[in-house]
């Protein structure tokens, strides 16, 4: 699955500047993407504002309150931050405002368990100014947004070798997209329900910025696990994907798994497994998301998640029993990404986490075509991985093809995909049970520049 991380603002209640009760509004939205260095785990900024600018200079804001987004966190993956109102115009510029800024970076020696490392970032600017190539024209005819790709490669500045210095030259790229289009879909979106009414087929939601969604479901709506809408409590927490709704701006579902119905749920990147083979007794896992954070866990550390073999794993959006025999505690792996949840109570202590249940997730890996590895006729290529997982996946990892994979940006086929070239491939990182090398089966193959 393509890794492409999505930063949505849009519709919601009103949230302008110099307005009063006859403006009219219109909801908007933004979407963003990232491109993480080798070694950079995360790149954590309070997003202070982002503000929309017409040519006569009037500014209205598309975010609501300060959140903190980290911008390595959704490598490949699109998610929903906000939604706001705002009033109905054309607007030639985006001014985003920055706060404090932090780099996590991962520490690996031979034999151990990586750990974590973290440093101040200091900008070089806090106000960006983009002029839109294309001005973003806010209508009462249906949701206008953002495609929000911040390039971590190019603002994260090493030394001459190699070494990370802690400056940060913000750097942009914003597109305007309608709901209908492929750069506003939501591929992941976390959140806790508040609501549920089974007579309208909808749930409403609770964002990780506090903002609360309504969620409508239909009988094409997938549910991992074979739950239902009749399964969703107020305790649980759910990550969803589909896409915004044009008339109303709501979320029309079309997948839905319940991550926890019990306490917390935490996702992230498995950075060591014990032991390295046969079945495991726990893993490390780098936390980049939580709900609720009331618990031991801190985002942007490592967590130790003990395993006792009473827990259940599955593969998101996978409804076969094959996927018992593809993802359990002999295939985890260093690399992976996965979601767990439990009670809150087993995740008061970090170097001890007890979980129900563990899920594995797509997750974007930036990575080079091994040269001459190329099959289109069976679909499969090679990569080396670069970036940071990369330092958890030394070995050549085969990627595998099939109908439902989307090449996209300047690819179209499998082959237009050239030996040498840089790509990242949006996929399932999974341990073969039968031969035990790695692979990763794609959902999105991405050319990077």
């Amino acid at each position: 699955m393509c890794i492409i991380a999505v930063l949505c603002v849009g519709c919601g209640t009103t949230a302008s500047t110099n307005t009063n009760s006859q403006t009219v509004t219109a909801p908007a939205f933004i979407i963003g993407t990232d491109a993480p260095l080798p070694s950079v785990t995360s790149f954590s900024v309070e997003i202070q504002s982002i503000d929309a600018v017409t040519t006569s200079g009037t500014s209205v804001p598309l975010l609501s309150g300060s959140p903190t987004v980290d911008f390595a966190r959704f490598n490949g993956l699109q998610t929903l931050l906000d939604m706001n109102d705002v009033p109905v115009g054309t607007y030639s510029s985006i001014v985003v405002t920055l706060g404090p800024a932090t780099i996590g970076y991962l520490n690996v020696v031979a034999d151990t368990a990586p750990t974590i490392a973290t440093e101040p970032a200091t900008l070089s600017t806090s106000t960006i100014t983009t002029t839109l190539a294309t001005p973003l024209v806010v209508a009462t005819s249906g949701p206008v947004g953002l495609h929000f790709d911040f390039d971590l490669h190019k603002s994260i500045q090493v030394d001459s070798n190699g070494q990370i210095t802690g400056n940060v030259t913000p750097t942009f790229n914003l597109n305007v997209v309608t709901p209908s289009s492929s750069g506003a879909y939501i591929d992941e979106f976390d959140a806790a329900v508040v609501s549920v009414n089974a007579t309208a087929q909808s749930f409403v939601i609770q964002g990780p910025h506090g903002r609360n969604f309504t969620v409508n479901v239909t009988g094409q709506t997938e549910w991992d696990n074979n739950e239902t809408l009749a399964s969703l409590t107020t305790s649980s927490i759910v990550q969803l994907s589909g896409d915004l709704d044009r008339a109303d701006a709501t979320i029309d579902a079309d997948d839905v798994s319940i991550l926890s119905q019990n306490g917390f749920y935490a996702t992230g990147l498995v950075t060591y497994v014990n032991p390295s083979s046969g079945p495991a007794s726990s893993f490390d896992f780098y936390v980049r998301g939580l709900l609720p954070t009331t618990t031991g866990l801190t985002l942007g550390q490592i967590a130790q998640v003990n395993l006792s073999g009473s827990e259940n794993f599955f593969i998101h959006r996978m409804h076969d029993p094959l996927t018992e025999y593809l993802f359990n505690d002999s295939t985890l792996l260093a690399g992976q990404r996965v979601a767990i949840g439990g009670p809150a109570t087993g995740a008061t202590n970090a170097q001890d986490v007890t979980t129900k249940r563990v899920v594995l997730r797509c997750r974007g890996y930036d990575a080079t075509i091994v040269p001459g590895s190329i099959n289109t006729t069976a679909g499969t290529f090679q990569i080396q991985v670069n970036d940071f997982a990369g330092l958890l996946i030394p070995e050549t990892v085969t990627v595998y093809t099939d109908s439902n994979t989307t090449i996209r940006d300047t690819l179209t086929a499998l082959s237009d995909v050239t030996s040498g070239e840089n790509v990242r491939v949006v996929g399932l990182f999974l341990k073969n049970p039968s031969a035990g090398n790695a692979i990763l089966l794609a959902r999105y193959v991405d050319a990077l520049n």
